[in-house]
């Protein structure tokens, strides 16, 4: 397994590549988030089009919706992606990873790695999670085992409102929405996160040498 001193032989070339493949998750670093005052059109939020892994072992949300939506690059370049919304989350054991350009490190993020979900007491049990509060995610893949409470399939994508957001996807489109929502085993990969606030226990922050992704 190489370390961080074997990435730094790979020259300067690279290192400027990577400080741009890693733009978002070092904003993540620092908090994991993009803080959204007041919420917005995911059409107006700007992204490096680098994608990034997400596991967890489970997550427990409350006030969930999910509706198509389109994000754009630098050079103002449509990505469509799928936009879920909760407006809050425990998660256990989260792993986050971004891959530089050419395979050449991973920069990765852990956090209440130690963390269990106890169905028995649940508000027990996420004392130990990280937390977050206003959750937008920005995705292509999405995967794991997941149970909806009150789930409603088929809203306009405009009238959604479980999640307590102001503004969600266009008029006409499809979406769905649910009171609350728990997934196990949970795989993403996406373009952009926000929230208004995240917790994160006991984060640990690697720069590793090579392709050494959450999964």
């Amino acid at each position: 397994m190489e370390d961080s001193q074997s990435v730094t032989a790979a020259g300067r070339t690279n290192w400027r590549r990577f400080a741009v493949a890693v733009g978002v998750p070092t904003a993540v670093a620092t908090g994991l988030v993009v803080a959204l005052a007041q919420g917005a059109l995911a059409a107006n939020i700007t992204v490096s089009g680098t994608q990034f892994k997400l596991t967890a072992d489970h997550l427990e949300g409350s006030g969930f919706t999910q509706y198509s939506g389109q994000l754009k690059d630098a050079d103002g370049k449509p990505i469509l992606a799928a936009m879920s919304g909760i407006n809050h989350a425990d998660i256990y054991n989260l792993c986050q990873s971004v891959l530089a350009p050419g395979g050449i490190a991973t920069l990765k993020i852990t956090a209440a790695t130690t963390a269990k979900f106890d169905a028995g007491n649940p508000n027990g049990s996420a004392a130990n999670a990280v937390q977050a509060d206003d959750l937008l995610i920005g995705m292509s893949e999405l995967g794991g085992d997941a149970t909806f409470k009150d789930i409603e399939i088929g809203r306009d994508a405009s009238l959604v409102d479980a999640d307590g957001a102001k503004e969600h996807g266009a008029k006409g489109g499809f979406a769905q929405q649910a009171s609350g929502v728990s997934i196990d085993k949970l795989q993403q990969q996406a373009y952009l996160t926000t929230a208004s606030s995240f917790k994160l226990k006991g984060m640990s922050l690697k720069l590793l040498g090579g392709k050494q992704e959450c999964f």
